[in-house]
């Protein structure tokens, strides 16, 4: 499929159709705190590192987020345990507080579901890794949500992330495409995001009955969910996968 990606900042005629794309995030993934306050705010705050991928007809078939922060400020320098949320929070502290940055993070590469199974995924990680590099950085960073690990929730992460096929790739097809395309997987992110709620909100995101203590299995989540009916609440803690992407 022949598409046109550019940046928000060069076409900002395209901001609604990036935010009406559709996408399939699991509802409760969309009630992550951190990402519930900062997401929408992605594209009007970093328009020159939001991409948009069109096709022949102008329609939008792929959109792409990230964020610049400070690796290198004091109490930083490794990339954090809590990849997503922390990528988010450390990227608008520091635009607000206007100073230089020294790295970038992808936070979503979404192409729409009925556009999928054509290569797109790997087309605009290429273009972010391009408009990065353009912008004077020399790496980007990824907390990796691995699109294959839902299938098995109760394997761990570090386990996960290092399986490989026979020609040495990752046997996930997201992480694979990250090292395709120059990536190296670095770490585990053990809390990239976390997802707190009462049992009534769990049973309206899942329709699950959340009503015995433990852990419990939901359809898109990549580890179980641990329930605690006597104190009235659950909460998913979702691992990620940090892959650098060298851009010298």
């Amino acid at each position: 499929m022949a598409v046109k990606i550019t940046t928000l900042e060069e076409r900002p005629e395209l901001g609604d159709a990036i935010h009406d794309m559709p996408d399939d995030w699991p509802e409760f993934v969309q009630n992550d705190p951190v990402g519930w306050a900062h997401f929408p705010r992605l594209a009007g705050t970093f328009p020159e590192f939001t991409l948009i991928a069109t096709d022949e007809e102008g329609v939008a078939v792929a959109r792409a987020y990230a964020v610049p922060f400070v690796l290198g400020a004091p109490g930083r320098g490794e990339l954090p345990p809590n990849g997503w949320d922390q990528a988010l929070l450390w990227a608008f502290s520091d635009h607000r507080r206007g100073v230089r940055c020294d790295t970038v993070s992808a936070i979503e590469i979404m192409v729409r579901p009925d556009r999928r199974g054509r290569g797109l995924s790997g087309t605009i990680l290429a273009a972010m890794r391009e408009n990065v590099r353009a912008r004077g950085f020399t790496e980007l960073v990824a907390p990796v949500r691995p699109n294959g690990k839902h299938r098995e929730p109760s394997t761990p992460m570090a386990e996960y992330a290092l399986r490989t096929r026979d020609d040495g790739l990752p046997v996930d097809p997201w992480l694979r495409t990250h090292v395709r395309a120059g990536g190296v997987i670095h770490s585990v992110a053990p809390a990239s995001m976390a997802v707190p709620g009462s049992l009534a909100q769990w049973r309206e995101w899942t329709g699950l009955p959340f009503d015995a203590d433990g852990w419990v299995e939901v359809p898109g989540a990549l580890v179980p969910v641990r329930c605690v009916p006597e104190q009235d609440y659950a909460t998913y803690v979702e691992p990620n996968v940090w892959v650098r992407h060298s851009l010298g």
